[in-house]
């Protein structure tokens, strides 16, 4: 099969969302690549940009494995690899303060992402502490997941009083396009991990962001649900996400341009619920940022501890755009 054709990100159609790539300069913050400013057009910095209101602190997340993975996608918005040391692994220790400041908050979930989550050694012990306060979903790329691995998965979800969500990644329906972005033999790895959940009977959610155009549509879909099908998944799970111009990717298609923003008066200031910066927060061993997407950017760290952050946020950074025209929830 040939490879599928990527989707250029600068670009919208009724039918297909933009998809964008990532470079290679791993060890910075991500927030040089943004860019895109065209020559002769107002700059983000004189416009006037509106304010989500945090309306609840539904769900929280950990950059528990920060910015330190096993694998260097082409595609990663934090521009996560074996050498980005930008975020370092959250002790247990540390995600159990923030539990138990989130209990007092109201928080309803929990996810866990990176970097790769399970090359945190605690990261099972984390776990098992989240699930005694509320749902839990850890986002990984399944190298890690092997039968022992799997099987304590399984053990911990069948003893715990809420609900354990497996999250992983592919971004092909073959070898050639997956590795092409995700790095050389980790469709055949994925697939591996995947058979190994449905023989313990966990399902998991397979996610899948646009870095080709097909990916997304509704052939695209049940292409990816036939391949879950295959590997025993009689109930198979999927969450398509668009690609965000920054990191890595910026680099491998193109950064943001300066249409790309929000800019006060878009919408009524009720209007701006839908993103998911109204009822979340990310928690990363260097405090507490607005949002999954913006770890990477100075100005979206809104503190030291949850109570710091339940201020309105300014929605000026090129990504806004994107969760609001594409409507993006990392939620599951």
């Amino acid at each position: 099969m040939p490879v599928a054709e990527p989707v250029d990100p600068n670009v919208m159609d009724v039918e297909t969302k933009p998809s964008l790539p990532v470079g290679d300069d791993r060890a910075g913050s991500g927030s040089e690549d943004i860019g895109g400013e065209v020559e002769g057009s107002p700059s983000a910095a004189s416009e006037a940009h509106p304010e989500v209101v945090l309306r609840s602190l539904d769900t929280l997340w950990f950059q528990v494995a920060g910015t330190v993975c096993n694998l260097a996608c082409t595609h990663c918005f934090v521009s996560s690899s074996p050498t980005n040391r930008t975020h370092e692994f959250m002790t247990l220790q540390q995600v159990q303060s923030f539990l138990d400041e989130a209990a007092g908050l109201g928080v309803k979930e929990y996810y866990f992402t990176g970097g790769e989550a399970f090359l945190n050694p605690e990261m099972e012990a984390i776990l098992e502490a989240t699930l005694r306060v509320g749902p839990a979903s850890v986002l990984t790329n399944g190298l890690l997941l092997d039968r022992q691995r799997c099987e304590r998965l399984k053990a911990l979800a069948e003893g715990a009083e809420y609900s354990l969500d497996i999250r992983i990644s592919l971004d092909g329906y073959d070898a050639e396009s997956n590795d092409a972005i995700r790095g050389p033999g980790t469709f055949d790895r994925v697939l591996e991990a995947l058979s190994l959940l449905a023989e313990v009977e966990l399902n998991p959610v397979l996610t899948v962001t646009e870095v080709y155009r097909e990916l997304a549509s509704h052939e695209g879909k049940e292409r990816f649900f036939e391949l879950l099908r295959g590997l025993g998944l009689t109930k198979p799970r999927l969450k398509v996400l668009p690609i965000f111009q920054i990191g890595a990717e910026a680099e491998r298609s193109n950064a943001y341009q300066s249409w790309q923003r929000l800019r006060e008066g878009d919408l009524p200031d009720t209007e701006w619920d839908h993103l998911q910066c109204s009822s979340c927060r990310m928690v990363t061993e260097k405090g507490v940022w607005v949002c999954p997407i913006l770890v990477n950017e100075p100005q979206a760290r809104m503190g030291e501890r949850l109570a710091d952050t339940l201020e309105p946020f300014p929605l000026d950074h090129p990504a806004c755009w994107t969760c609001h025209a594409y409507g993006v929830s990392c939620r599951t």
